[in-house]
C-alpha cells in the first residue's frame, strides 16, 4: 500500500491541487564575519554607509559588531532570492573599508580570545540597548566563540493558494488558520527527523583554526599547522564545538502543536536556571542578562528549524505566533558555503524547497522522547563522522545505514520534484536532486570532503585557505558594477534606517528595566 505521502500526491493530482506545490516563497539570511585583511577580526564599527543595523530591513548584524547579516525579502523564484542576496554583496563592498573583507566561512579564525569579537552596538534606545544586554548574556551563558560562528537561514512558505485546496484534498473540517499550523508543525517535526541530510549534503565546515578550539584539540587531527579536523566531519559548526550546546539539553520544546511549542518557550523563559542565577543579572551597574532563566528570550534557543511569523516592532516572536499562527519556517542548519561567493548556491534552495515539502506530506507523528534523544543522536553523527564508511544512524529505535536512507529519502522526492518543475524545461529541481543523489553515491565530491581534499592538497591552513577565498570574493565584487537604481534603492534604506534609529532613541518614555520585563512578559 503506497505511504501517506505517496496518498497525498495522488489526492492532489486527482483534484489538481500539484500544480499549487510551486510557487512557495523563499529568503534568506546570510551571516558573515568582517576580517582585516591584514588577519583578526575587524574592530571597526558597522560601516556607517550600509545603515543603521537596529532598523535595517536587509543589512543588519547577528551577535557581534563586525558579524554582518544579510537579508533578502521572500521571493517565489529562488533566483530572484539569489540575485538579491549578490546585489547586496555588491553594494556592501562598494562602501566597505579597502583593508576589510567578508569571511567566506562559517567557523571564525584569528580568533585571540574572547574579547577580540566586539558585541554588536544598536544604540541608546530601550529596544537597541535591549538587544545587547541580550547578547552580552549570551557571552556570559556560552562564550563569544560560539556566537562568532556564520550560517546562512531559509526561510520559507507555502503558497497561499495552496491550502485550501490541499485542506480540501484532507478532507479535513479544521479551520484553515488551524490546519495550516497543524501542517507546519507537521513539517518541522519531520525536519527534525531528517534534517541532517542539510548538513550532510551541504555542510562545509569540517576544519577549524587553532585559535577557535582555544586548547581542545584532544580528539583532533592536525591537518597542517594550526589547522584541526575530524577525517569524516561534516559541520563542525553544527556540532558540540559550535551550536549544539551542553546548556540546553534541558529543555524541553514541543512540536506536537503552535499552543504547545509556544508553552513550552514560555516556560523556559520564566524557569530559573541555577548556573544563569550564578553569574547574576549585573556586574556592578551595568545589567549583563536580560534574566537568569533558561531562556532570555526566545531566539536563544537553537534549532535545526523554527516556525515563524513576522512580528511587530517590540513584539515577541511568540505572542506573534499565538496571534496570528505560523507563516513560514526558518531553516537553521545551513553552513556558509565557502565555495561559493555569496555563501548558498541557487541549487542548493531548489533541493531544501523540494526537502521540505516531503516533510510537509509526509506522514509526522508526534514525536517521542527516546526520538527526541535519537534525532540529538543523528544530527551530532553527521555534524563529526557524517562521511565515515559504513556508517548508521537510528530510525525508528534501529539502526539504519546512513547511504541507503538519504538515498531512499531523495527518490521518494522525484515526483514532488517533477510536479516543481512543470512547465519548465530546464527543469531545476530535477537537477538539484539528480545532483544530490549523484554526491550520496560518491561521498568525495560532497563540500565538506572537498574542503578537505583542497587542504590537503595544496598544504594550506584552514585560515589561509578561507582568506584567499575571502579575498578573491572581494576583488570580483568590488570589481563589479550595480545598477545604479539598485545602488540608490540602497542608499535610500540607510538614510531611513538611520532617521529611524534616531526617532526610536528619542521617543522612549519608560526607564530600560520596564521596557524589558514588559517585553519579556508579551
Amino acid at each position: 500500500m503506497p505511504r501517506l505521502l505517496e496518498q497525498r500526491l495522488r489526492r492532489m493530482l486527482a483534484s489538481g491541487n500539484v500544480k499549487l506545490l510551486g510557487g512557495g516563497r523563499k529568503g534568506l539570511e546570510k551571516e558573515s564575519l568582517r576580517i582585516a585583511t591584514a588577519g583578526g577580526i575587524a574592530q571597526t564599527p558597522h560601516p556607517h554607509a550600509w545603515g543603521a543595523p537596529l532598523t535595517h530591513p536587509y543589512i543588519t548584524t547577528d551577535y557581534s559588531e563586525a558579524l554582518a547579516e544579510f537579508i533578502t525579502p521572500a521571493f517565489e523564484d529562488a533566483a530572484q532570492t539569489v540575485a538579491f542576496l549578490t546585489d547586496v554583496h555588491r553594494y556592501a563592498y562598494q562602501h566597505l573599508a579597502d583593508d576589510e573583507v567578508m569571511w567566506a566561512a562559517s567557523m571564525p579564525c584569528a580568533v585571540s580570545d574572547d574579547g577580540a569579537i566586539p558585541i554588536a552596538n544598536y544604540g541608546s534606545s530601550n529596544i537597541g540597548q535591549m538587544k545587547h544586554i541580550y547578547r552580552v548574556g549570551l557571552d556570559y551563558r556560552y562564550g563569544r566563540r560560539m556566537q562568532a560562528i556564520a550560517g546562512v537561514h531559509f526561510n520559507y512558505s507555502l503558497p497561499t493558494a495552496f491550502w485550501p485546496g490541499y485542506r480540501a484534498d484532507e478532507a479535513s473540517t479544521d479551520e484553515l488558520r488551524t490546519f495550516v499550523d497543524d501542517a507546519y508543525f507537521s513539517l518541522i517535526r519531520n525536519f527534525k527527523r531528517l534534517g541532517w541530510m542539510v548538513p550532510l549534503l551541504f555542510g562545509n565546515s569540517p576544519a577549524v583554526c587553532k585559535s577557535f578550539l582555544a586548547g581542545r584539540t584532544t580528539r583532533f587531527q592536525e591537518l597542517t599547522p594550526g589547522t584541526f579536523y575530524l577525517p569524516h566531519a561534516t559541520s563542525l559548526r553544527v556540532s558540540d564545538i559550535g551550536y549544539k550546546n551542553k546548556n540546553q539539553t534541558d529543555l524541553r520544546v514541543s512540536y506536537d502543536n503552535l499552543d504547545d511549542y509556544v508553552e513550552s518557550l514560555n516556560r523556559a523563559l520564566v524557569t530559573p536556571y541555577p548556573e544563569y542565577e550564578a553569574i547574576g543579572l549585573r556586574d556592578g551597574d551595568r545589567l549583563i542578562q536580560l534574566s537568569t532563566n533558561m531562556l532570555q528570550i526566545e531566539n536563544e534557543y537553537y534549532s535545526f528549524v523554527r516556525p515563524k511569523r513576522t512580528a511587530a516592532a517590540g513584539e515577541r516572536p511568540s505572542t506573534a505566533l499565538r496571534a496570528r499562527g505560523a507563516e513560514y519556517v526558518e531553516v537553521r542548519a545551513l553552513d556558509v558555503n565557502c565555495l561559493s561567493p555569496v555563501g548558498i548556491e541557487v541549487e542548493q534552495l531548489y533541493f531544501l524547497e523540494a526537502f521540505l515539502i516531503f516533510c510537509l506530506l509526509e506522514e509526522s507523528p508526534l514525536l517521542t522522547d527516546d526520538e527526541l534523544r535519537a534525532i540529538e543522536y543523528n544530527e551530532l553523527t553527521v555534524a563529526l563522522r557524517g562521511r565515515a564508511p559504513g556508517l548508521e544512524l537510528i530510525e525508528n529505535g534501529q539502526r539504519r545505514s546512513i547511504k541507503s536512507w538519504s538515498l531512499e529519502i531523495c527518490e521518494r522526492m522525484r515526483a514532488i520534484c517533477e510536479y516543481l518543475d512543470l512547465g519548465n524545461e530546464e527543469q531545476p529541481y530535477a537537477r538539484a536532486l539528480d545532483a544530490q543523489i549523484d554526491a550520496l553515491r560518491h561521498p568525495e565530491t560532497l563540500p565538506s570532503a572537498r574542503v578537505l581534499q583542497t587542504l590537503a592538497d595544496t598544504g594550506q591552513e584552514f585560515h589561509r585557505f578561507a582568506l584567499q577565498l575571502s579575498t578573491d570574493y572581494a576583488a570580483s565584487f568590488r570589481a563589479e558594477s550595480i545598477a545604479t537604481e539598485v545602488s540608490r534603492t540602497f542608499d535610500n534604506h540607510a538614510t531611513a534606517s538611520h532617521a529611524e534609529q534616531a526617532r526610536l532613541e528619542s521617543s522612549d518614555t519608560i526607564p530600560l528595566e520596564q521596557y524589558i520585563a514588559d517585553y519579556i512578559a508579551g
